[in-house]
């Protein structure tokens, strides 16, 4: 019995879907609820499970290719279907197309990057051993071939030559090789906001620096016991997320939008956290993050960071953010202005932590200190109001008892 694998709802607002990598080949066994595709929106990426033991059969969209919600992509075939245990045939549908060359011992599967270096170093299929998974060639088989060859020659004594002889070096074999890759769902969304965001709206960045010396200490004394309790470490971006709550609350505009001609304003706080993900920056939702303790953030950001690196992030929890903190610190950020994402009116950007001197009580002292920047639509948020708001998250990050007496 066949069954048709469709692609499944992926979330509000999302009609198609781009077919990714097609995990099962034709023929290839699959068990219930085991991954056979990738299927990716411009929000996450989503996997196509297989509802029943079976056998995948005809593959009816290739990788590349787009879906609606709904349409038929593969059928599944159930109960001893013809074609089970069959080795698996080369699926029309692979990731990148690879092309079959003859050489003496059969056909080889060439890598597109390999049959451009072999064209390159004028080789053929058959003169490089391939090391790739399933015998295929790659680049680097290739280029490794080309240098032992550059290796294998004697050396020779260079001609003499006048000034005049003298000729144009030969272009490096091999080198400088270009690879066009199309752009995910995922990544063409992101270019595509963030090039409306600044087209749309009047975006400003106003910068502060904040001592961590207090939050530190805080972590430090209490880790121990933070980790015995709720079996995870403290982080700095809890207490980031406590305080942009806190500062929102005395600064509303910052976590409204604009629909139409008016401003609506909220009195929940659902806190978007950059996470770098498998395909890119995402950005999941902490949502009521005023009701959320700091083992449920930590819980939380843990979960989503997981879950972003195998690219299982669901679409809702990437929509719906009122205001979105950013930690390009992780990665040796210095300072950065980061971009508002739209319909939000402000972001948050935390940086790396440095020891810097500092000026205390008139004296020099070395402390660790984070940039922070907060970029605004002005057209929301006037100066007075963002420079106020990133002030007060200063100041509850250098005095971190303050969130919890909330003053």
């Amino acid at each position: 019995m066949s069954i048709e694998l469709k692609v499944p709802p992926v979330g509000e607002s999302i009609n198609e879907v781009e077919i990714g990598e097609w995990l099962k080949k034709e023929g290839a066994a699959v068990g219930k609820d085991e991954p056979v595709a990738m299927l990716e929106s411009e929000k996450a990426s989503i996997e196509l499970l297989a509802p029943e033991d079976g056998v995948l059969g005809k593959v009816l969209k290739a990788t590349g290719e787009i879906a609606a919600v709904g349409d038929v992509v593969a059928l599944l075939e159930t109960g001893g279907a013809a074609g089970a245990g069959k080795p698996a045939e080369a699926a029309p549908v692979a990731a990148r197309v690879e092309k079959a060359a003859e050489s003496g011992d059969g056909a080889i599967v060439v890598m597109p990057a390999a049959e451009r270096a072999l064209a390159d170093a004028g080789l053929k299929a058959g003169d490089v051993q391939a090391t790739g998974p399933g015998g295929r060639l790659l680049k680097e088989d290739v280029l490794r071939h080309t240098d032992s060859s550059k290796d294998d020659k004697p050396a020779t004594k260079p001609a003499t030559t006048t000034p005049a002889a003298v000729a144009s070096p030969a272009a490096p074999v091999g080198e400088r090789q270009e690879e066009t890759v199309r752009m995910s769902p995922l990544r063409r969304t992101i270019a595509r906001r963030l090039v409306e965001a600044q087209q749309s709206m009047a975006m400003l960045t106003t910068f502060n620096e904040v001592d961590m010396t207090e939050v530190m200490a805080l972590r430090k004394a209490h880790q121990e016991a933070f980790i015995e309790k709720h079996g995870l470490k403290v982080g700095f971006m809890s207490f980031f997320v406590k305080a942009v709550v806190e500062a929102l609350k005395s600064g509303p505009e910052l976590n409204a939008e604009i629909r139409d001609d008016s401003i609506v304003y909220r009195n929940y706080f659902d806190i978007g956290v950059a996470i770098g993900g498998g395909k890119g920056l995402v950005v999941p939702v902490l949502r009521n993050a005023e009701r959320m303790g700091f083992a449920d953030v930590e819980r939380s950001i843990g979960d989503f960071a997981k879950r972003a690196q195998s690219n299982k992030l669901l679409p809702d929890e990437l929509t719906g953010g009122t205001f979105t903190i950013s930690n390009g610190g992780v990665y040796g950020s210095l300072l950065s202005t980061p971009i508002v994402n739209p319909p939000q009116c402000g972001v948050l950007g935390m940086h790396t932590i440095q020891q810097r001197p500092v000026a205390i009580d008139g004296e020099v002292v070395i402390r660790p200190m984070m940039y922070l920047a907060l970029s605004y639509d002005h057209r929301v948020v006037d100066g007075k109001g963002a420079v106020t708001f990133l002030k007060h998250v200063k100041e509850l990050i250098e005095s971190p008892a303050r969130m919890l007496l909330e003053v």
